[in-house]
Order: structure tokens, then sequence, then C-alpha cells
């Protein structure tokens, strides 16, 4: 009876029947058996996958499995913005497409997806679209005709442990992997009941104050926005301005270690995270902030939790411009780089050197060369490929390109002025 009734209540909060919903172990599960469950009842109609570059982790690791099985996987662009185009999703659709996935939101920079709009694109062309909807659903259900979605609890301040994947009646899909009598075949194993009865319970709860809450946040992140670059000099602020969910405020900082940034921040009792490559967990930038095209290095992502004052957001207004400083102040006389000049074009040897540090070098020599000159900056670091064509645009420097090195990449760029 408990597990019936969190049923209808989170079939209620979706907007789909209840028995077209099941409770798996996580929100990555309910990814993985959402994917390779549509793609094998779709067999017959081809192997192509389609999905947007800035997907959850989940779902390109899913992809990337489809590909080693031996199917076919394309990526779809975004715009600097973070969104896709509904018609390059069109001119992605193939005849042997048996699947199309998409986010409602990004996790990353918070923008939000025209799920809607591709939804009918797939809908005209016969192949089912997957939404994630970790990020959205506890503000609100996703609109169009999407014909899977998947959530995972935390995400709304439910219990860890407990996803949520929706199949909607018609779609075919043949579950993957064990199976046994439980959740329709597609989560085996007992139902952690518990987990599941608050997880519901909490996504009735942030539904009920979402609206209101959503107008509050948005004015928060809206001050955010606006603050960072008014106090802090060469940042940019990432994600689509307007579409985008109401917590979420993500910007860029040149010159500054993602990291020792965050470090910086905990020490004045701010818990934020970053997509930055400096960060511990990985040495190459956030696929996401990578397929935007927008600077990595300094990345920091805000999260405004249901609750949070005005007096919180504006103390961390007030505490970012010195932790900014302080990063900065520590990098700003980094090992002096190589140079040296080959003809016309001034050569900076960063190799082994990770961001900021190529990006500081560039910024200290540029103004040694003429107008029309050529900085040639020699690095080996992945975030280099992104936050040197960044900080020219920032710059108003022209990004002339890469070249191959005998070590790492060589990137030339053209005084402008």
């Amino acid at each position: 009876m408990l597990l019936d009734a969190a049923r209808e209540a989170a079939a209620e909060a979706v907007g789909c029947r209840a028995d077209e919903l099941v409770f798996t172990s996580s929100g990555s599960r309910a990814v993985y058996t959402g994917v390779a469950g549509a793609l094998a009842g779709r067999r017959r109609a081809g192997r192509h996958l389609i999905v947007s570059a800035v997907e959850h982790s989940s779902v390109l690791h899913s992809a990337e499995a489809h590909e080693r099985g031996g199917g076919s996987v394309t990526q779809v662009p975004v715009d600097r913005g973070g969104a896709v185009d509904p018609v390059a999703y069109g001119d992605a659709l193939r005849g042997d497409t048996a699947l199309a996935c998409l986010q409602s939101a990004n996790h990353e920079v918070g923008t939000e997806q025209p799920v809607g709009a591709v939804a009918e694109v797939c809908r005209e062309a016969g192949v089912p679209l997957l939404v994630d909807a970790a990020q959205s659903l506890g503000w609100g259900p996703v609109d169009g005709g999407w014909s899977l979605l998947t959530a995972s609890a935390h995400k709304w301040g439910g219990p860890s442990g407990v996803g949520l994947l929706v199949v909607r009646k018609g779609v075919r899909f043949a579950a993957q992997g064990p199976v046994d009598e439980r959740e329709s075949g597609r989560a085996p194993g007992f139902e952690n009941i518990p987990a599941i009865v608050a997880a519901a319970a909490s996504l009735r709860a942030v539904r009920a104050e979402a609206a209101e809450e959503a107008v509050r946040l948005r004015e928060l992140t809206d001050r955010i926005r606006a603050g960072v670059p008014r106090l802090v000099p060469d940042v940019e602020v990432v994600g689509d301005p307007v579409r985008r969910l109401p917590g979420v405020v993500t910007f860029s900082c040149l010159y500054v270690d993602g990291e020792a940034l965050l470090h910086e921040l905990d020490r004045e009792g701010f818990s934020v995270s970053s997509g930055s490559s400096c960060t511990s967990s990985t040495l190459t930038p956030s696929h996401v902030l990578r397929a935007m095209g927008v600077l990595s290095e300094g990345n920091v992502r805000v999260s405004l939790p249901p609750g949070v004052t005005e007096e919180d957001v504006e103390r961390f207004l007030a505490v970012l411009p010195g932790a900014v400083s302080a990063v900065r102040e520590k990098l700003g006389a980094p090992v002096v780089s190589e140079v040296v000049r080959e003809e016309d074009v001034l050569v900076v040897d960063s190799l082994g050197k990770r961001c900021p540090i190529p990006v500081i070098e560039l910024a200290k020599v540029i103004g040694d060369v003429p107008v029309g000159g050529v900085v040639r900056v020699l690095s080996d670091d992945e975030a280099a490929r992104l936050d040197i064509p960044a900080w020219c645009e920032m710059r108003n420097q022209e990004y002339v390109g890469e070249e191959p090195a005998d070590q790492g990449t060589a990137y030339l760029i053209r005084r402008a002025g």
C-alpha cells in the first residue's frame, strides 16, 4: 500500500500514469535502464542514438557503451548559452535512429532545453525521446510529448538511492540485464520502501512551494549574475540568462585556479562546486563548458538551496572579490616561461604548467608585441584549448588557431589592439 501510494504521488508530479512509472536505485540507474531498454526495444528500427553534447555523464556513458556494442551515436552541439537547436536534432535524425536523449535542464550551468520543440521533431519522425529531468522535476513537470523520463530524488531534496523511470504506454521497451517480477521487470531487487515513501513525500512538498520559491530564487540569482561581473574583473557569467533553473548561477574567472578558489570560499563558509579543469577530480575541462566554448578556468557553480536568504547572497557577493583577488595574487608571480622571438612571432613556453598559468603568461606578454604581431603559446594542458580562445574573445584579441608542436600544442594569437 505504501509503495502504491508513493507511485501515485510521484506519477501525479511527473504527469504520467502510475503504471508507467517505476522506482530504481538511483537516477543514474534509471538512465542506464531507460537508454538500454529503449534501444533494445527498437533494435529493428536501427542502432543509431542521438544525445546532446552537454548531457549528464550517465547519459554519455550509456552512449559510449552503446558504441562499444556496435551502435552509432550523434552528439548535437549547443550554443554558447548551452542550449540545443531543435533543428539540429531534426538534422541528426536518420532512418535507423532508435532513440534520442535530451536533458530538461543542464546540471552545471542551469540552462533549460527546448524539450517540447525537440519532442515534436522526434514525434514527427517516429523516434522516442528520453528526457533526463533530474535537475528540473522538483520545479515542475516536463512539458512536451516525451516518451521516456528519468529523475533522481536527491536532486529535489529527497533521499539518495531513489530514482524514477517513466516509460509511456506504447513505447517499445525491452529491459536489459537481470529481471524479476518487481517494478514491471524494469528494476530488479527489493524496493527500498522507506526511501521511496520519503522521496514521494519530499517531491510533493517541494512542488507545493515551487512556484513561489522559484520567483524568490530567480531574483537572488539575478542579483548574483549582475553583481559578480560588476564586483570582480575578468569574469564570464555562463549559461542562458533567461531560460535557466531558478537557483543556479555559474561563472568563470580569468587567471584563477578553480580548486584554490573553492578552498577560499569554503573558508568563508560557502560550499560551491566547479566545472573547472583545475578541480581535484579531473585534469580535463568540464565537457559542458567545452561544448559551450566558454572559459573553464576559475569556474564556480553556485546552487542556491531552498530557504537561502538575501543576507546570504549579499555576504557571498561581499566575500567573492577578496577570495578571487587572493587566488590571483598567489598566481601572480609564476615561474617565468621561456620567451623567445621567432622572426615576428613571440613564443611563450608553458609546457608542463596547468591552468590558469598559460593564460596568465599570455596576458603578460601580449603587450610586448606590436599590433598585428603574433604570440605563439606552447601548452600541453587540455584546458588551454578552451581557455585561450575564451581569453581572446574577452580581451578582443584575434585567436588565429592551433597547430601541432614537438611537445603539446601551439596556440596562435594575433594582437588586435
